[in-house]
This record gives structure tokens, sequence and C-alpha cells, in this order.
């Protein structure tokens, strides 16, 4: 392969792993500090925390794929999908814990404040939300679109994670391609977490619709940015063999 088509390919792969860990933060249900105190739906936590757990769990498995890979050269999309199936086990094993605790600690029904119905079940949510709160627990719109918050993150992820540390394209070590992808990860979910302003439930939220352009706009700048520093670093031997 030219050398110049691995940069690109290397630069192209950046670019579309950090769209999709911005679009994966803006899909989380995140509560914050209200959902603490059970009055927002959605993790109780901040995006750039609860996308970094999913981060390192998707990179944890994909490079423990990618380490197994004997035969030549890893396979680019199966250990990218590897690293989505670990963040989305992630983020499911999360949301189901923190329904159990708001559903056998608090007593409450999760249900959504930014819907009437729940779109997936088509349940009325209303009359289950307690009175000056924005909704409670991750009802089932909200963990349908978490999942697929995970599937979307861990990919990207995983994606950046693999085109880095593979021989054949920018041939970085495991450990500096983890912190690498790690780093361009976290630099969208900041971004995206700056844009969504607080809380967020999902795909169904309001918000969702209304930042989520910007959001992926910001994001692909800042892509771009990462994607040729790291072209910068292979060309140079920067970087690439855990020299750093």
């Amino acid at each position: 392969m030219e050398p110049i088509t691995v940069y690109l390919l290397v630069l192209v792969c950046i670019i579309i792993g950090g769209l999709l860990s911005s679009l994966a933060v803006h899909l989380m249900p995140v509560g914050g500090a209200p959902a603490a105190m059970a009055t927002a739906t959605g993790i109780a936590t901040g995006c750039v925390m609860l996308m970094t757990g999913a981060a390192v769990t998707g990179l944890f498995t994909a490079s423990t794929v990618a380490s197994f890979w004997v035969t030549g050269p890893p396979n680019v999309i199966l250990v990218a999908l590897s690293g989505a199936v670990g963040s989305m086990l992630m983020m499911g094993f999360t949301m189901f814990v923190g329904n159990l605790i708001y559903i056998f600690g608090a007593g409450i029904v999760p249900c959504s404040g930014r819907a009437a119905v729940d779109p997936i079940t088509k349940e009325s949510q209303t009359e289950y939300k307690t009175p000056r709160t924005d909704g409670h627990g991750v009802p089932t719109v909200s963990f349908v679109s978490g999942i697929l918050g995970g599937f979307s993150g861990g990919f990207g992820g995983a994606l950046i994670y693999v085109m880095l540390v593979s021989d054949s394209y920018a041939h970085f070590s495991v450990a500096t391609a983890g912190i690498v992808a790690m780093g361009i990860f976290i630099a969208n979910a900041i971004i995206a977490a700056y844009n969504i302003g607080g809380t967020i439930e999902g795909f169904h939220d309001p918000k969702f619709k209304a930042r989520i352009r910007t959001g992926l706009t910001c994001s692909l700048i800042v892509s771009v940015l990462c994607g040729v520093i790291v072209v910068i670093a292979m060309l140079t031997g920067t970087l690439v063999g855990g020299v750093m």
C-alpha cells in the first residue's frame, strides 16, 4: 500500500472515530447531579466520565481481540466491532444497575421527563413522573439510546486504536496507541459535553435534535486537527514504536 494511501486512511478513520465518539455522547442518557437525587432522567454522572468508562471498556476489548490476531494484521472492522460490543455491555450494565437502585432503593418508576409517551414502548410517562422533577431513572427509550451510544462510541474509539496499533498503518506501540486513541476520544467527548450543556435523555430529547449538528461540526474540526497531528507523528517517526 502506498504511503500516501496509508496516511489518508489513518486520517479518515480518526475523523470517523471522532465523529462517532461525539454522536455517542449525544445519545447517552446523562442526568448529572440531579439524577443522583432522582430528579432527572439518566445516569448520575457527567458526559465525559460516562463516556470515558465506555471508551476504556471498548479499548480494552479491542486491544485484547487485536492481540489474539496471529494470522496477519488484525481485521479493522472486526476489532472495531469488538470494541463496540464491550462498550455496549458496559453501558447496559451501568443503566441496568442504576435502574435497580432507582426502583428498589428509591422506590420510583423510571420515566421520561421530555416525552409524554415513550417512543419505544408507547407507554404513557406523565402519571409516573414525580411532581417538580424532570423524570427519573432510565426509561426504555433512554436505555435503547444508551446502548446505541455505547455501540457508536466503542466502535469509534476502537477504530482509532486499531488503525494506530496496526503494523499495516500507523505502527504505534500498544500503550501509545491506547493513550492517543483515548485522548482523541476524550477531546471529542468534552466538546460534546459542552454542546449538550447539562442533562440529556437520548435521541428523543429535543436537545439532541437542536444541538447534534453543532456538536458534529465541532467534532469534525477537532478530529481533523487530531488526525493531522497523528499523520505528522507518523511522518517524523514521533510516537511510532512507543518512542514518546
